[in-house]
């Protein structure tokens, strides 16, 4: 396989087109802090009442806050994009699982665009942009990583933690640098010490630190002090007095929130030891830090009014908070309404940091430098495209164009009129409680129309057209092992036993070692089955036992789908997970 050496040329391509660096002068360091499912509404700077979250309310207080940024409705896509500044469609991301959270080996991550700077980059949290070579962190530009695997801890995909069941987010296997090490504590509590040892081992140089916590992401698991900060309060007080529909909270939604708040003030405490750290060693003036969250909340909560939560495209799954707060080059305690999103935040940090963006890579996004200095730059004609169905696009359903003051949103069928859309003025109903698509025909099919083009685009896009694929028997990972996260198959694969499964993989010649591990144990007097395109293996097994082994199987050098099955009282069992290693 030769995507590591791609990989290489392609960085130095990207540097000789730019005679490398241009001009030098000091550079930040730069900090991204994002969250996971912690919603508009999860923070008392932007209107809860009962959440304790002290450190990033003053944090944004002192920062430039951008009170209209967005970003995908669910996790994989929105991370995507912030790492390449381009819509995720274009990277071959275009689900959570199903296979279609794999982004494309090609594409350029703001740590290798900060590479060429020399730039120590780090990232401690949650990847959920491949789990194996050649699209991991550390394939993809980051010096050191210390991740979970999949989209989160606990889920089938991550196969050191799922098992651990209501503790998965204490005591965990994660992995660094692509290798297995155990750790002790709080998940959360641990990336933070990390990315702390991280920032101080580089202080003397610039660096890149990327702290993704998996929180407040289900399992809701939070230690005990912090729940009790919350047990006893009524999470609907606050979602009553702004909730735009009649959904009332049930007990169930309460105490996922009151969960949720716990895990959030856990991360507040953890980004003050980070500020800290960086007041500490005197690097705080010089240093970008971005707050941001993923997406909106994926239980019923506070989420500030807004309609829609996780996964919608309405404003309560999209709109999040994002500051940025930058001493050396200005003050904070700045609003700004511009519209901006998750595509803008490469070239802010290209522009901040004095490195090229990558090209020929077509860049979505813009530079968010322009507004914060205050020059006068019109967006008014800028769109944003938003979308979220499982697997793949689905044409007009939960599909959204926003443009200036409006939105046309699909929640229709392929060939529906312009009258089974949804148009709002957001800017006078930011609750998108008012279609007005009768009366505004003019508009809403000019927006449908920018709407085509642009999922036209993007839905033939080159690394969506050929998804990415994993490498088997490469030096740089051997053994791999394949999760259900990135397993492709029948539609919402995921911890099912009688399902239809793949991976779409690259296979070096070789012979391998082949380990099958099943949920559960399965049936004697089966059949185990490994199809490499038209190369087929199987052995008999008579044991009842959840781990089946083929050994020295020759494979030659090929791309295709790898099916492994269990054949047993003609029902076909898909493993939990597959080991293969090159013995040679």
């Amino acid at each position: 396989m030769i995507f590591k050496l791609n990989r290489i040329l392609l960085v130095l391509a990207l540097c000789n087109s730019i005679g490398c660096i241009a001009q030098e002068k000091t550079r930040p360091n730069v900090i991204i802090i994002m969250t996971d499912d912690q919603g508009y509404g999860d923070l008392g700077i932007t209107g809860n009442e009962q959440i304790k979250t002290p450190v990033i309310d003053e944090f944004g207080r002192k920062s430039i806050r951008f009170n209209n940024f967005y970003v995908s409705p669910v996790c994989a896509p929105t991370r995507s994009s912030l790492m390449t500044g381009r819509y995720s469609l274009r990277t071959g991301i275009r689900d959570t699982y199903n296979g279609g959270a794999i982004m494309a080996s090609n594409e350029i991550t703001i740590a290798e665009m900060l590479n060429q700077a020399d730039y120590k980059t780090g990232i401690f949290g949650k990847w959920h942009l491949g789990d194996n070579y050649p699209s991991r962190p550390n394939d993809q530009g980051f010096d050191e990583s210390l991740i979970h695997l999949a989209g989160g801890m606990g889920q089938v995909g991550d196969i050191t933690t799922y098992f651990k069941g209501d503790r998965s987010y204490f005591d965990p296997v994660l992995w660094r640098n692509g290798e297995k090490e155990s750790f002790e504590g709080y998940c959360s509590d641990i990336f933070t010490d990390n990315a702390v040892a991280f920032i101080e081992k580089n202080q003397g140089a610039p660096f890149f630190c990327y702290l993704s916590f998996n929180a407040p992401h289900t399992p809701l698991q939070v230690p005990d002090r912090y729940y009790q900060l919350y047990a006893d309060i009524d999470p609907s007080v606050d979602f009553d007095k702004n909730n735009s529909s009649s959904r009332k909270m049930s007990e169930k939604d309460k105490e996922d929130a009151r969960k949720v708040y716990a895990m959030v003030t856990n991360i507040d405490d953890n980004i003050g030891k980070v500020l800290g750290t960086l007041d500490e060693l005197g690097i705080a003036k010089n240093t970008v830090v971005i707050f941001m969250t993923d997406n909106g909340p994926q239980q019923l909560r506070y989420v500030g009014g807004m309609r829609g939560r996780k996964g919608s495209v309405f404003r309560g799954g999209t709109r999040v908070p994002f500051f940025l707060r930058y001493p050396a080059l200005f003050e904070g305690n700045k609003d700004i309404e511009t519209t901006a999103a998750h595509i803008d935040i490469l070239p802010t940090i290209a522009e901040l940091c004095n490195v090229a963006i990558p090209r020929p890579k077509k860049i979505d996004g813009k530079s968010l430098l322009p507004i914060i200095k205050g020059e006068n730059i019109d967006w008014a004609d800028r769109s944003l495209f938003f979308y979220w169905t499982r697997r793949y696009p689905e044409l007009y359903n939960n599909m959204a164009l926003q443009k200036a003051d409006y939105k046309l949103v699909g929640h229709a069928d392929y060939n529906s009129s312009i009258e089974d859309f949804e148009l709002f003025n957001i800017k006078k109903d930011p609750q998108e409680q008012r279609n007005i698509v009768l009366e505004n025909r003019g508009i809403a099919n000019d927006l449908k129309k920018e709407l085509d083009n642009i999922y036209q685009e993007l839905i033939f896009s080159e690394n969506l057209l050929n998804q990415p694929i994993i490498s088997i028997g490469s030096a740089y990972e051997n053994p791999v092992i394949l999760n259900r996260n990135d397993a492709d198959g029948q539609r919402g694969i995921w911890d099912q036993e009688e399902i239809f499964g793949k991976w779409k993989v690259g296979i070096a010649e070789g012979n391998y070692n082949i380990k099958f591990k099943f949920i559960k144990p399965v049936d004697g007097a089966g059949r185990m089955f490994l199809e490499t395109n038209a190369i087929i293996n199987q052995m008999q097994n008579n044991l009842r036992t959840d781990i089946i082994e083929m050994k020295n199987i020759h494979l030659p050098e090929m791309k295709c789908d790898l099916v492994p099955f269990y054949l047993v009282d003609n029902k076909r069992i898909f493993p939990f997970w597959v080991e293969v290693e090159k013995i040679e």
